[in-house]
């Protein structure tokens, strides 16, 4: 009787242990993920004012670039296109699928910019414009908070996807449904940061 007591009072104590070790594992991965979406916030602010300068960029271009009506036309689209896929972001920052359509927008967006950035070379009264060096200033300077707010953005990813993918804690992960996040890659290549910063 006194065997099976303590036999009992041990696998109770198992239980109370697992029971806490998992209650820990799941509440250490729920604030990796709200680590993640705040850290998608400061990207989505930082996007939100990249989104809203472009325009103003469009159309202070429009006056010297009217024969290039198809590239400010296709950057405006791309910058649409890229602001549809951060609100889907915004609203699943852990999810793979939505960060990744972001980072596919936002690449499409980048190399409409550059294409702009190429024409605007043979207009020298644009590159000469107050207001289009102000913008272009105000775009490079928004792409490096962009840069910094997604190495922030991708570290939490790291951690979350690193706790979510170790032995025993992925048992965990997987019972309650914590799916792996995607990292989001470079708004802006390199390259076209600094063209930003030169050309224009």
């Amino acid at each position: 009787m006194l065997a099976m007591s303590t036999t009992s009072l041990v696998a109770i104590v198992i239980l109370a242990l697992l029971l806490f070790w998992g209650v820990g594992v799941f509440n250490r991965l729920v604030r990796l993920r709200n680590t993640i979406i705040n850290g998608f916030a400061q990207i989505d602010v930082q996007l939100k004012r990249r989104y809203d300068l472009i325009p103003n960029l469009v159309e202070a271009a429009k006056k010297y670039m009217a024969h290039e009506r198809a590239t400010l036309e296709a950057v405006i689209a791309a910058r649409n296109q890229a602001r549809a896929a951060n609100d889907l972001a915004r609203a699943k920052p852990a999810d793979a699928t939505a960060v990744g359509a972001l980072a596919a927008a936002e690449q499409m967006l980048g190399g409409s910019l550059g294409r702009l950035l190429a024409v605007a070379e043979n207009y020298p009264d644009l590159k000469a414009d107050e207001t289009i060096r102000d913008l272009s200033e105000e775009l490079t300077s928004t792409e490096n908070k962009v840069s910094f707010a997604r190495q922030a953005y991708n570290d939490a990813v790291l951690d979350y996807n690193n706790v979510g993918a170790e032995f025993p804690a992925l048992i965990v992960a997987k019972i309650f449904g914590f799916a792996p996040s995607a990292m989001l890659q470079a708004t802006v290549s390199d390259e076209e940061r600094e063209t930003l910063r030169i050309q224009l």
